[in-house]
């Protein structure tokens, strides 16, 4: 086979003499001998062969061009220590060019090197790790450098070899040189430190001022001397954790000029330093390794400034310093115990940071406008780190001048306690001192206010439901804590979507704004409503007090607030009316309503003054023979405006105005004067039944004015019997079974009306002088077909047989419910079966029938 022409062959060998067998490759695929299949493979293996080929040479060049890219000394070196290759900065550093070195062993470069050298670096590239030494490199003329020494293992043509990077030293070993120098000539202590806190080095100023030769022992643990003793700036004995230099270490940060004391034991000599720790982290570690403290004495400085830091104290007044070019920020010590912090702060952001965000924005824009040496004075408040509000003064003024007008100086002055005076004050002046709420002043204030800033309103009246019952039953003392209780249990409903404000008695308002939140007014108000679901505990005893909400809005309901508040009030009375533990928003015609019920409450009150009043007589006769033992005066109310009123639609409003203390003294008088007429007609004394409010019991001297109604008239005690709701069985006051007794004194009859509805407290029934029990006509009107109603009747039955009460039923409509009732015993009864309420007159008539009917009808009614 005739060899390739000079062109065909490739200019970079390949492994295994592949140029030449390329060329035969080539010379073989054209052979017209060889057959054509022949022919084709060899012309593949050609390409292949090519392929790699080129391959091979990018290799070989990038390889190069990378080898010769490090900036650093680098060799190839075989596994018997002969240099095989050399970079450009190898040839730069050792000054020989590449074929004085390559082919040599490693001892032209490194003469110091011992003859089994490269032993343990081959023992170390087996274990997997890179081999590093620090050793003298020579250069053609023989001068040394230090170098380090990277060495790593890898392959070349089936050949271990070693690739070494040398890292010149020199400049490094240099700035060692000036590191110590500088160490050594600086007037500031410098102590290193490792992470164990042991001392690694202490400069000659830090041994001169601390009084330490050296070759001194020092502790492990990095604690001073013996004979010294670290001290706080306030004088206390400093604590091994707070030291500057283990605080840093700890903390792993800057720990800058702490002000320390060491105190000499023996020498009764103080010094006072000023510390600054700095960390320092080993490459890749993640924990600080040795810690530099640099100190400088400031004995002098802390002498000096004791007394002027003293007077700073007792007058609560610190500097400050500001430098616009740099940021930095100084504070006196006293300057920064005002602000709160332990620690000088460094900006004026710090500083701001520590103030309301509207009275930082105040000190802010001054700042910003201070220059030509103009000057500001505010109060601003602000918050401690340990969340304590505080005020302070801060008065400033700008440097003049080119040099100066960078700086803006000033002093800090806490005025807390004055503020918090005038603050109190205030908040007197805006608080019910019942809740601390605010007040109804304080509230108008703040509506008025927001509407004045166009601000949409809403307005939520809350009325107590049962609030007065509680009050008059438990007394003054426990309405307060239920009132205190409503209020707590109000500010965690509506939090701080909206002011609360106690209005008056158990009324409460809140304001919110509804702007951004249309809905805001009905959530809260649901969430009041669930706030009042749980009862309110009273000693041993639970009561349910809900709540009666209204709500307004501006400007629909009202572009004022007291307009906002006299509807809002209106939606509440209506929803009280209609079904209590609920909340209904205003419409124009609750106002009417509201109108129709003051105009309802001022006829009401002077309803008596204008005998507008009158008593119906209801008869009470004996169930076995229709007797008339005795009456029920029923009060009637006819006015000119209103018409006639039934009993049911004023009597609850009497008792809300208070003014059923009047009407039931009216109704006392009125059935004494009657039945001292009955009497004076020969009808002989009726007993007649009145019903008294409860409020009657309390809020007047009840005893008292029955006994001069009964000698006015010449009536006997018997002649009355005083029907009491059951709110009076809860009530275990001394005054209560006072009034009673001196009641029962008189002769008077006392019974329990409607009894079974309410409380039917069964312990209270047996400790008060009660006579007899009314058999509501709630469950009499259910006898005998519904037996829940049966069985009512027959327990209330067997009770007042117990307890040898008298036991009267009322309204008997029909002559099953009288028969089913003469069977249980009940001998007494009323109701339309036998008359309804008669005038006087229809009275008398109606009694003398029946005793006309009767031959064994005695001639007194009783």
């Amino acid at each position: 086979m005739n060899g390739p022409p000079p062109d065909r062959l490739l200019q970079v060998p390949i492994e295994g003499g592949g140029s030449a067998v390329l060329a035969e490759l080539e010379v073989a695929a054209v052979d017209p001998s060889l057959p054509a299949a022949t022919r084709q493979l060899l012309a593949q293996a050609a390409d292949a062969l090519r392929a790699a080929s080129a391959d091979v040479r990018d290799a070989q060049t990038r390889y190069h061009a990378l080898f010769h890219a490090v900036p650093d000394p680098v060799s190839v070196i075989a596994a018997d220590g002969t240099v095989l290759d050399l970079n450009h900065a190898g040839m730069a550093a050792y000054r020989r060019p590449r074929h004085e070195v390559v082919g040599q062993p490693i001892h032209v470069l490194n003469p110091d090197l011992p003859e089994d050298h490269m032993a343990p670096v081959l023992e170390a590239l087996d274990r997997g790790e890179t081999y590093v030494i620090e050793v003298s490199n020579m250069r053609a003329d023989g001068t040394r450098f230090p170098v380090e020494v990277h060495s790593a293992g890898f392959d070349r043509d089936g050949q271990r070899c070693v690739v070494a990077v040398a890292r010149d030293l020199s400049r490094r070993r240099e700035a060692e040189v000036r590191y110590h120098d500088l160490l050594e000539q600086i007037d500031k202590g410098i102590v290193i430190q490792s992470a164990d806190g042991s001392v690694l080095h202490a400069n000659s100023a830090a041994l001169r001022m601390l009084g330490v030769r050296e070759g001194t022992p020092v502790p492990r643990d990095g604690s001073l001397p013996a004979q010294w003793m670290a001290l706080r700036a306030d004088g206390s004995e400093l604590p091994l954790a707070e030291y500057p230099s283990l605080r840093a270490l700890h903390e792993g940060r800057i720990v800058r000029s702490t002000v320390l004391g060491l105190f000499h034991r023996t020498q009764r000599r103080l010094l006072w330093l000023s510390v600054t720790s700095i960390p320092h982290y080993a490459a890749g570690g993640d924990r600080p390794d040795q810690v530099l403290s640099m100190f400088s004495d400031v004995t002098g400085l802390k002498r000096d400034s004791a007394l002027f830091d003293r007077v700073q104290a007792l007058a609560s007044i610190g500097g400050w310093e500001w430098d616009r070019a740099s940021g930095q920020l100084y504070l006196t010590r006293e300057a920064a115990h005002i602000l709160g912090r332990t620690r000088h702060l460094g900006s004026m952001e710090a500083m701001l940071a520590c103030l309301l965000t509207g009275d930082a924005a105040r000190l802010r824009q001054v700042l910003a406008g201070a220059t030509g040496g103009t000057g500001f004075d505010l109060d601003l408040q602000g918050q401690r780190g340990d969340g304590q509000a505080f005020w302070v003064r801060v008065i400033g003024e700008s440097g003049s001048g080119v040099a100066g007008s960078a700086l803006v100086t000033g002093t800090l002055q806490d005025i807390t306690v004055s503020k918090h005076g005038e603050q109190n004050l205030r908040v007197l002046a805006r608080s019910d001192p019942l809740t601390g709420l605010l007040n109804r002043d304080a509230m108008l204030a703040e509506i008025r206010e927001r509407l004045a800033d166009g601000q949409p309103v809403s307005v939520l009246y809350i009325d107590l439901d049962r609030f007065k019952l509680i009050n008059d039953v438990l007394g003054h003392a426990a309405g307060d804590d239920l009132l205190t209780a409503a209020a707590e249990r109000l500010r965690r409903a509506v939090g701080e979507e909206g002011l609360i404000a106690r209005f008056g008695g158990d009324e409460f308002l809140v304001v919110c704004s509804c702007g951004d939140d249309p809905a805001r007014p009905e959530r809260l108000a649901d969430s009041i409503l669930d706030a009042f679901a749980i009862g309110f505990g009273f000693d041993s005893d639970e009561f349910v007090v809900t709540a009666s909400i209204g709500l307004a809005r501006s400007p629909q309901d009202g572009a004022d607030a007291q307009t906002l508040i006299q509807h809002a009030d209106a939606a509440m009375y209506e929803s009280k009316r209609r079904t209590r533990n609920g909340r209904l928003a205003y419409n124009p015609a609750l106002a009417q309503s509201k109108r129709d019920r003051l105009q309802f409450e001022t006829q009401l009150r002077h309803a008596a003054d204008n005998q507008e009043f009158h008593l119906v007589y209801q008869p009470q006769v004996e169930l076995a023979s229709g007797r008339v033992v005795g009456a029920e005066a029923l009060i009637r109310w006819r006015n000119e405006r209103l018409g006639e009123m039934r009993p049911d639609h004023f009597i609850a409003q009497a008792e809300g105005t208070g003014d059923i203390v009047r009407i039931g003294h009216w109704v006392l008088h009125e059935a004494c004067r009657q039945v001292a007429a009955w009497r004076d007609e020969g009808l002989g004394i009726v007993r007649v039944a009145v019903n008294v409010s409860y409020r009657q019991l309390l809020g007047s001297d009840l005893t008292a004015s029955l006994r001069s109604l009964l000698r006015g008239f010449d009536l006997p005690g018997s002649a009355l019997e005083l029907e009491f709701t059951e709110r009076v069985l809860i009530e275990d006051a001394p005054e209560t079974l006072g009034n009673f007794a001196a009641l029962r004194a008189l002769g008077v009859g006392l019974a329990i009306d409607d009894f079974g509805e309410g409380y039917s407290a069964l312990n209270y029934l047996r400790r008060l002088p009660i006579q007899g029990l009314k058999l509501s006509q709630l469950f009499v009107s259910g006898v005998p077909d519904n037996q829940s109603d049966v069985a009512v009747c027959q327990a209330v039955a067997g009770i007042a047989r117990s307890l040898r009460l008298a036991l009267v039923a009322e309204g008997i409509e029909h002559e099953a419910q009288r028969h089913f009732l003469l069977q249980l015993g009940v001998p007494v009864g009323q109701g339309f079966l036998f008359a309804p309420g008669l005038l006087p007159d229809a009275f008398a008539a109606h009694a003398r029938s029946r005793l006309a009917g009767d031959p064994r009808a005695p001639s007194t009614v009783r």
